[in-house]
């Protein structure tokens, strides 16, 4: 990185992303090929947003391309992976993927954040189905992009979330907000805040990232939680995950913790026993 960007604010940062060629995974351009294959010029909108809902980088571009080019007669925001295929086209989608440089997958910090994203959309998803929300695909969108900052930090100035990281383990820091403010003079979440502004992303992310109390909001963030403390795999990352479950319980009636537990795709079997019983010891306990 350039020593003068490490001056920027996060406006400038904001701005900058603004116009860089978004990288995808290189597993989208593969699921893409092996799709064109099997179903040749009859590919469904459907199967095309699967690949995008697995890729947040894939899935910011998809949006910021079609706000791009959406006609001043959509009074419509565009809030999902579908909807943005729809408007864009098949063809038009199938060019912007192929055209799109691929991230590098050397990067750690990078798929550890994607991961994190990935999995957080996975149970939105889910937990927003059993809610019968109108459209789990919006919350589901919402989770996958709500470390957007972060993610492109490590795609195009990963110096800024390694100096966070080593101010939070060297403990010059207690909170990762505190490492990233002290790194780059802003936290990370300001910064998807900033770029969801300047990119019209879904009104969802951006009621999330000002903390609003809606319940979509809500379940937004819990979904978040509960990913990153399943894929921390510690005693207090089981007991935290507990408390996750207890409030997902209260924003999806009507399904036991169970049903909540089985929507963690990447829980390992033997921390379902514990968490299980922490979560419903939390439940019976006296307010």
């Amino acid at each position: 990185m350039d020593s003068w960007k490490s001056r920027w604010g996060v406006g400038q940062w904001a701005a900058y992303f603004e116009n860089q060629a978004l990288p995808v995974m290189r597993r989208s351009k593969l699921l893409m090929t092996q799709l064109e294959s099997r179903e040749g010029e009859m590919l469904a909108p459907r199967d095309l947003s699967d690949i995008v809902l697995q890729d947040p980088l894939l899935c910011l571009c998809l949006l910021r391309e079609a706000e791009r080019r959406k006609s001043h007669r959509l009074d419509h925001e565009t809030t999902t992976a579908l909807g943005a295929i729809m408007q864009l086209g098949v063809d038009e989608f199938r060019t912007l993927l192929h055209s799109s440089p691929e991230v590098d997958e050397n990067n750690q910090g990078l798929l550890e954040v994607e991961m994190h994203a990935c999995f957080a959309a996975q149970i939105a998803s889910v937990w927003a189905g059993g809610r019968m929300d109108l459209n789990p695909e919006e919350v589901a969108v919402a989770a996958l992009l709500a470390s957007t900052g972060d993610l492109l930090l490590w795609v195009y100035a990963d110096e800024i979330p390694l100096k966070a990281r080593d101010e939070l383990l060297s403990g010059r820091a207690q909170r990762s907000a505190q490492a990233q403010t002290q790194s780059c003079g802003f936290t990370f979440k300001q910064l998807t805040q900033q770029c969801a502004e300047h990119w019209k992303l879904p009104a969802l992310l951006l009621q999330l990232l000002r903390g609003s109390e809606s319940l979509r909001a809500q379940l937004t963030r819990t979904c978040s939680n509960a990913a990153r403390h399943v894929l921390e795999e510690s005693e207090t990352s089981t007991l935290a995950l507990a408390v996750d479950l207890v409030d997902a319980s209260k924003l999806v009636p009507n399904v036991s913790l169970e049903w909540l537990a089985d929507g963690l795709v990447m829980l390992p079997e033997e921390r379902r026993a514990g968490l299980l019983e922490a979560a419903h010891n939390q439940l019976a306990a006296p307010p």
